[in-house]
């Protein structure tokens, strides 16, 4: 029997029913959806994934203070993947701790009805659950729902890249036992799980993914001209200033530095992963751009519900000591 508990989606073992997700949130498996990526190697590896196997189409980026989103589309329009929406009509995935105290919820909690959250799929939040919160990438999230209906394929060169988005090999040794939770709440340690084949390769001894990594930090920096940032897209400086775009009209495009960086780096992880980079898949000009007020304050119970009473278009608790958050201007 399942069980359901303020959206969980457990079964009997305690595991990630994932036939309850796909028809609580049908739009996960859908083919040919829009969606909007966060401009990093999470985001990208997610947008590479979905285009693969089920031809969703980019068209746009969010950072948190930015959004791209293609002219003629919306929000609602789109998925946004690798960040929660707080926005009932718009549809989302991620993998950010969202909820401070699962027994004291706010009044609007509901804005989070279309997203998919790694941490709310375990009804986990800050105050009582925060040590125990997700260690993966949105792209891990996305192969175990993904992977569950379709044959995915995990190349012995793709286990690197997907160990190192959001700094994945960290914490499996930070946090080895919290790790081992969550791949079997996720149903990773079966044999027949691509997660499987991601986190419990034969291929890799622990020298031999230090060099691999090693390899592929040498190409990330390579991307990036010799300087840090060769593995995401940066659409907006500290100050939540719009860079790297050139304005035609009303419109925008991401200037042609900016872009072949970001195409290097997706063709070098189509290439490792087998997951195919189709430009046509990818929106990079004719942008609309939205700006945000993005801000940051220390987590308490009082602090987090006002903050919630702003409508915050997207939040996370980074950690003990920030929660960072976006309002519309």
């Amino acid at each position: 029997m399942e069980s359901k508990i303020r959206g969980m989606l457990v079964n009997k073992n305690g595991m990630l029913d994932y036939g309850a997700l796909v028809e609580k949130y049908p739009w996960i498996i859908q083919r040919n959806r829009d969606c909007i990526l966060s401009p990093d190697s999470d985001g990208l590896l997610c947008g590479l994934l979905m285009s693969h196997y089920l031809g969703w189409k980019i068209r746009g980026f969010y950072d948190g203070k930015i959004l791209l989103i293609e002219n003629g589309y919306k929000e609602s329009d789109c998925v946004f993947l690798d960040m929660e929406i707080f926005r009932k009509d718009v549809r989302s995935i991620g993998q950010h701790m969202v909820m401070y105290d699962k027994n004291q919820l706010p009044k609007n909690w509901g804005n989070f009805e279309n997203c998919i959250s790694a941490n709310n799929l375990r009804n986990f939040d800050t105050k009582h659950d925060f040590r125990l919160k997700y260690p993966f990438g949105t792209v891990h999230l996305l192969l175990g729902i993904i992977g569950n209906k379709l044959k995915v394929n995990i190349s012995e060169s793709g286990i690197c890249p997907l160990l190192y988005t959001d700094g994945v090999f960290k914490n499996l040794f930070n946090y080895p036992e919290n790790c081992l939770g969550w791949l079997n709440f996720l149903g990773g340690d079966v044999g027949n799980s691509c997660l499987h084949k991601v986190f419990f390769n034969d291929h890799y001894s622990i020298s031999e993914l230090m060099i691999a990594l090693r390899e592929l930090f040498k190409e990330i920096e390579n991307i990036g001209d010799g300087k840090r940032g060769g593995d995401k897209i940066k659409i907006s400086n500290t100050k939540g200033e719009p860079t790297n775009l050139e304005r035609n009209g009303d419109l925008y495009k991401i200037n042609e530095k900016e872009f072949r960086k970001a195409e290097s780096f997706l063709k070098f992880l189509s290439q490792k992963t087998g997951w195919r980079y189709q430009d046509r898949d990818w929106t990079w000009s004719e942008f609309k751009i939205k700006r945000f007020k993005k801000g940051s304050l220390k987590p308490g119970k009082a602090r987090y519900n006002e903050l919630l009473k702003k409508n915050p278009l997207s939040l996370a608790v980074i950690s003990g000591l920030s929660i960072e958050y976006t309002l519309e201007n």
